[in-house]
């Protein structure tokens, strides 16, 4: 049986994040955030099967996506890492565990950094841990087009950027539910989150990070195998798994290897399902 959902607004310096909780509420938690321009719709099928294994999953709307509204910009990677213990502070969450994918992932990275005692395990799917010059140069681009033409004027490239063109033509429902929550992201949102993208710098540093910690990236992910398998090897405790035949979003387009691999993390400890 599916379990509701419940949505709180939870206040951070200048806008409110929406927060989805999934499941029962003394049971361990997990924190899951999403990529940019995309929002917590991303995570249902992943937060129905978690809650149903007996955790607490909290799925929050990144700044200015979602139903969460937008800070003014520029963002920094570490506001978005507090933005997450910010979360767990309103709901009196002592430590969790934390997915996250892309934009979920860089943050996740400086929360690691930042915050390791609030946490209890990490996975990071499809994200870089730096910013090279040769992929901050296209977020000008972006952030150009939609303060130009709107936010709206990414969504379809950027859902197919995503899934691939053979994705979207078999799977049109999906791409368009993506495409629509892309649109739909405020513009202040993206061009903070865009900004914090482009500044992201924790790959000197990820070698201290010492929690549990499985890496995931879609084996179609464009340079994103290489920069994972590199941050494998240093970062200690940490397992890398590629996803075959998977793009940026492999939790959508290779649902039942990601949740495998989902299910691999959270039952490698028994003690994290009871803590």
């Amino acid at each position: 049986m599916t379990r509701p959902i419940h949505t709180k607004m939870i206040p951070i310096q200048g806008g409110e994040l929406a927060v989805h909780v999934q499941g029962p509420s003394a049971a361990p938690a997990i924190v899951m955030a999403h990529s940019i321009l995309s929002s917590s719709m991303m995570w249902q099928a992943q937060s129905d099967l978690l809650s149903a294994c007996g955790f607490q999953v909290i799925c929050a709307d990144t700044r200015g996506h979602g139903q969460s509204t937008a800070p003014k910009a520029p963002y920094h990677m570490d506001d978005l890492a507090q933005d997450c213990i910010s979360i767990m502070d309103a709901l009196g969450l002592e430590k969790a565990h934390y997915v996250g994918l892309s934009l979920g992932a860089m943050s996740g990275f400086g929360l690691a950094l930042n915050h390791a005692p609030r946490l209890l395990s990490m996975l990071l799917c499809d994200g870089r841990a730096d910013m090279t010059p040769a992929f901050a140069q296209p977020w000008d681009e972006r952030m150009e087009m939609a303060k130009a033409s709107g936010v709206q004027v990414l969504a379809a490239p950027t859902v197919e950027r995503w899934f691939g063109a053979e994705f979207v033509k078999q799977h049109p429902e999906v791409a368009q539910r993506f495409v629509q929550t892309a649109a739909a992201t405020t513009l202040e949102g993206f061009i903070g989150c865009a900004k914090a993208i482009q500044t992201l710098d924790y790959l000197e540093q990820v070698s201290s990070i010492k929690l549990p910690m499985t890496l995931l990236v879609g084996a179609n992910d464009g340079p994103l195998p290489q920069a994972m398998t590199h941050i494998s090897t240093l970062v200690p405790h940490s397992k890398l798994e590629i996803i075959p035949n998977a793009g940026h979003l492999p939790n959508i387009d290779q649902s039942a290897h990601f949740n495998a691999a989902l299910m691999r993390h959270f039952f490698q400890n028994p003690n994290w399902s009871q803590s």
